[in-house]
C-alpha cells in the first residue's frame, strides 16, 4: 500500500477558471471570451514562477491516455514564448492561451502506458511534470481487479429503451455514445427522435446562471473501470459540442456526481444502473451530473472501488467539459457511505455532501449492527425461544420496532458469502462451503479484500468484525426490562458467526491485520481528513417507524456527527435536515431537499470565492448560509419548519416528533461514534450495573465473561488515525 499525496492536481489545486475565460490559439494569443471568468488563485505568473499543473487528475492517476494541463506563466514571459513537450515531442498547439491569467491550457493525449514526461520552457525558465498513465479499464489505486466479473453492457437501458448491446473486450468495454432527450411541456423525460428537428412540445427553463434554453439533454454514455459511465448536461445539439474551453450555455458551470444505494449482491457484476444522470430539478437549474454504474453500491459495495471509479469519471469530464467551480456529491443510503469515504480519504474530488438516509460507512456501525441483529434473531428463535416476549427483544435490540431484529438480520445477508449473488453471475461459479469451495464468495469482506488480506490458512477474506466481551442487554438490564437470569442466558447463549456467516458457540474475533485496516485506511470513516473542510448536509426522511422495521436510523447521522466532533473539535460543518416519509426516501419532489440544493450551491459558491488562507473547515463554517441550521418539519398537513440543534437524547420538538433510537451495539453501551470493532476489556466491575447479582450470578458472569467486558470509556483495539488520503492499494 502506498501514499499517493502531496502532488499538484485536481484534487489539491484548484484551477484558475478564468484559464477557460479567454482562450485563443496559441499562435495567435487573441482572446475572445467564450466561459463567464471567475476569480483566480495566485498563480506563477505572480510569483515569477513557470509552472506546470495537472488539472484533471493528480499527476500519478492519469488514465485513459489524455489528461488536461494548464501552464502558469510570469507576466514577464510572452505566451507565445512558451514551449510544451510530451515525451519530447513538441505539442505546443495542442495548448489554447489565456491572457487574462497569462496561461496555457491544452489536453495532452495520446499519452503512452506508465511514465510519460511533460516539459514546459519560457525563456530560462522551465517545468515539469512526470505522469503516470494508466488504462480506461483500470486498476489505478483499488488493487487487482475482481474476477469472476460480469459485463452487462447488453442489459443497461439507454434513453430511447434499447441497451448498449454485447461489450466490446473482457473488460466489458463498449464505444462512447452520445444521445439526446428532452423534457416536454408535460413535464416528461422523453427520447429526441432527430437532433436536428425541436419537439412542438420542448419545455424551457432558466438556469442559476439566468440562461434561459431549451430543454434539450445530452447524455454521454461510456466504460471506464469496468463500469458505465453516463454525464448528462443541458445542451442545444444545433449548437457546436462542448469541450474545456466552449462550455454550454446550458450548464452553470457545476457538476453533480449521484451515488445509488443497496449494498446486497454488489460485487461480480458491471451493473445495469447509475446513481441516475436525468433528474429534471438537477437539469433545469444547469447542473451537469454524472454517475457511473460502480457507484451503485447494489452493484458495487466498495468505497474504494467506488472512490476509483468516480475519480475517473470525474477526470473525463474534466478533460471534455471543463473544470467545474464545484461538485457536489449526492446519495442517499447507500449512496451516502460513498459520499461520506470519498469526501474524506480522497479530498478533492467532491467539495460539498449532501446524503440522505445516511451511515457513516459499511464496516462499522452497519455491520457491527447487522452483525449483532443476526445474532440476537438467531438467539430469539433457535437457541432460547419463548424466553424473551417481543418487548424484552425490543428493550435488548433498542430499536423502535421489534421487527427490526428480523429486517436487520435479513440485512446481514452482506455479510454471508452464500447468500445472495448478482443474478448475472452464473451459479458454477458461486462460492458454496460443500459443493464449490473454491467459487467467488459473495459478502463484502472478500469483496474488499485488497484491503482487508487474505487469511492464508483459509484463502479467505480477513474480517474486521467482534462482538468479544459485550455485554448485550447492559441498558434492558439497568432499566429492569430483564431480569439477571435473562442477561446472563443471553450473554452465554448467543455466540458469533463463523466466516461462512453460520452461527457458532463462541464469540467472533477480528482479523487483527483487517481491523488495523479498517481504520488506517478510512473503511471505518475517520471524519478527520477531507472530511473536515467539506460541508454537509444530511437529509432524512424518517423512517425508524415503518411497521416493519428499517435499517435508516436517525442514530447513524449522529454517529457520523459524533465522529466529526471527536475529530475536528466540532462538527459546524454538518447540518441535519429531518422530515416524515411524504416525499418518499430522497427525491427533489421535496422542498426541504430542493432547500439543501440550493443552500450547498450558495454554501460552496461563498468558499469558491474565498481566497484567504484560512484553514478549510474554518472556511467551511465562515461561509455556511445563516438561514442553515438544524432543522425538522412537523408531520401536518401543511409542515411547518422547527429550528433546532438535533441530538441523539431527542431534545425538543424535532427530538419528540423524529426519536432516535438505539442499537444492539450501543444498548451494550457503547460509544455513540459506533467505531469500536473490538473493545478494550476490563474485570467486571459491579458497580456498573443497576441491579444485584446473587453469588451464584456473580461467578456464572465472570464464567462468561472469562477475559473481561467491554471497557467503552477506551478507544478500540487498535483504533488508530487515518493513515493518509489518496491511499493506493494498486
Amino acid at each position: 500500500m502506498r501514499s499517493a499525496t502531496g502532488h499538484r492536481s485536481v484534487t489539491g489545486h484548484r484551477s484558475p477558471r478564468s484559464v477557460l475565460a479567454a482562450v485563443s490559439a496559441v499562435v495567435a494569443v487573441t482572446a475572445s471570451t467564450l466561459v463567464a471568468p471567475q476569480p483566480a488563485p495566485a498563480s506563477a505568473a505572480g510569483d515569477g514562477r513557470l509552472r506546470l499543473v495537472a488539472l484533471s487528475a493528480r499527476p500519478e492517476l492519469v488514465t485513459a491516455d489524455d489528461v488536461l494541463v494548464t501552464a502558469e506563466v510570469p507576466r514577464d514571459q510572452p505566451l507565445e514564448a512558451v514551449r510544451i513537450t510530451l515525451n519530447g515531442a513538441d505539442i505546443t498547439g495542442s495548448f489554447l492561451a489565456d491572457t487574462s491569467a497569462h496561461a496555457l491550457t491544452g489536453l495532452a493525449d495520446r499519452l503512452r502506458p506508465g511514465h510519460n514526461r511533460l516539459v514546459a520552457t519560457a525563456g530560462p525558465l522551465r517545468d515539469h511534470l512526470v505522469m503516470t498513465n494508466h488504462p480506461a479499464s483500470g486498476p489505478v489505486i483499488s488493487g487487482p481487479q475482481e474476477t469472476p466479473y460480469a459485463c452487462t453492457t447488453d442489459l443497461f437501458r439507454m434513453v430511447d429503451g434499447g441497451t448498449l448491446g454485447d461489450p466490446l473486450d473482457a473488460d466489458c468495454s463498449v464505444a462512447t455514445q452520445v444521445d439526446y432527450a428532452y423534457r416536454s411541456t408535460a413535464g416528461r423525460i422523453r427520447r429526441l427522435p432527430d437532433p436536428a428537428v425541436r419537439p412542438g412540445d420542448l419545455a424551457y427553463t432558466t438556469t442559476v446562471s439566468g440562461e434561459t434554453v431549451p430543454f434539450l439533454i445530452r447524455i454521454e454514455t461510456g466504460t471506464l473501470n469496468r463500469s458505465i459511465y453516463q454525464i448528462s448536461m443541458l445542451h442545444d445539439p444545433a449548437t457546436e459540442e462542448p469541450t474545456f474551453y466552449r462550455h454550454s450555455p446550458g450548464w452553470n458551470d457545476r457538476l453533480i456526481y449521484t451515488f445509488g444505494g443497496g449494498c446486497r449482491r454488489g460485487w461480480y457484476t458491471q451493473g445495469t444502473d447509475t446513481g441516475g444522470v436525468l433528474d429534471q430539478q438537477m437539469l433545469s437549474r444547469g447542473y451537469a451530473v454524472a454517475s457511473a454504474s460502480l457507484n451503485v453500491f447494489g452493484n458495487n459495495c466498495n468505497d474504494l472501488l467506488a472512490a476509483e471509479t468516480m475519480m475517473m469519471v470525474k477526470e473525463r469530464f474534466v478533460e471534455h467539459y471543463g473544470d467545474p467551480l464545484f461538485t457536489i456529491g449526492w446519495g442517499s443510503s447507500g449512496g451516502s457511505y460513498q459520499s461520506h469515504q470519498i469526501a474524506d480519504n480522497y479530498p478533492g474530488l467532491l467539495d460539498g455532501i449532501v446524503v440522505g438516509r445516511s451511515f457513516p460507512d459499511v464496516a462499522s456501525a452497519t455491520n457491527i449492527t447487522l452483525f449483532d441483529a443476526r445474532l440476537l434473531e438467531h438467539y430469539f428463535t433457535e437457541v432460547a425461544p419463548g424466553t424473551f416476549s417481543r418487548e424484552e427483544q425490543r428493550q435488548v435490540a433498542g430499536f423502535l420496532r421489534w421487527e427490526s431484529i428480523r429486517n436487520l438480520s435479513n440485512g446481514a445477508k452482506r455479510l454471508d458469502p452464500v447468500a445472495e449473488f448478482p443474478a448475472e453471475l452464473p451459479a458454477e461459479l458461486r462460492y458454496h462451503p460443500r459443493t464449490n469451495p473454491g467459487g467467488a464468495r459473495a459478502d463484502v469482506y472478500d469483496h474488499t479484500v485488497n484491503v482487508y488480506g487474505r487469511d492464508p490458512a483459509t484463502g479467505f477474506a480477513r474480517r474486521p468484525l467482534d462482538n468479544v466481551g459485550v455485554q448485550y442487554g447492559l441498558a434492558a438490564l439497568n432499566s429492569g426490562a430483564i431480569s439477571t437470569q435473562q442477561f446472563l442466558d443471553l450473554n452465554q447463549g448467543i455466540g458469533g458467526l463463523d466466516l461462512d456467516a453460520r452461527p457458532t458457540p463462541r464469540r467472533t474475533a477480528a482479523d487483527p491485520i483487517a481491523r488495523n485496516a479498517a481504520y488506517r485506511t478510512g473503511r471505518i470513516l475517520s471524519g478527520g481528513a477531507g472530511l473536515a473542510g467539506t460541508p454537509i448536509i444530511d437529509y432524512r426522511t424518517y423512517s425508524e417507524d415503518a411497521a416493519n422495521g428499517d435499517i435508516h436510523m436517525m442514530t447513524h447521522g449522529y454517529a457520523t456527527r459524533a465522529r466529526l466532533e471527536a475529530a475536528n473539535g466540532d462538527a459546524d460543518n454538518h447540518v441535519i435536515l429531518v422530515e416524515d416519509g411524504r416525499y418518499g426516501g430522497f427525491s427533489l419532489t421535496s422542498p426541504t431537499l430542493r432547500y439543501a440544493l440550493t443552500s450547498m450551491d450558495a454554501w460552496l459558491t461563498a468558499i469558491a470565492g474565498d481566497g484567504s488562507r484560512l484553514a478549510a473547515h474554518q472556511k467551511v463554517v465562515r461561509h455556511k448560509p445563516g438561514d442553515l441550521t438544524d432543522a425538522c418539519w412537523s408531520r401536518d398537513a401543511e409542515p411547518r419548519k422547527i429550528v433546532q440543534r438535533l441530538t441523539a437524547d431527542n431534545t425538543g420538538e424535532c427530538g419528540q416528533l423524529f426519536p432516535a433510537y438505539s442499537t444492539p451495539r450501543l444498548t451494550a453501551g457503547a460509544p455513540l461514534t459506533d467505531d469500536v470493532v473490538t473493545c478494550h476489556r476490563k474485570a467486571v466491575d459491579w458497580s456498573d450495573y443497576s441491579v444485584t447479582f446473587s453469588p451464584a450470578e456473580r461467578r456464572r458472569l465472570l464464567e462468561v465473561f472469562p477475559s473481561g467486558v467491554c471497557d467503552w470509556t477506551k478507544p478500540g483495539v487498535g483504533q488508530r488515525p487515518l493513515r493518509d488520503t489518496w491511499l493506493s492499494f494498486g
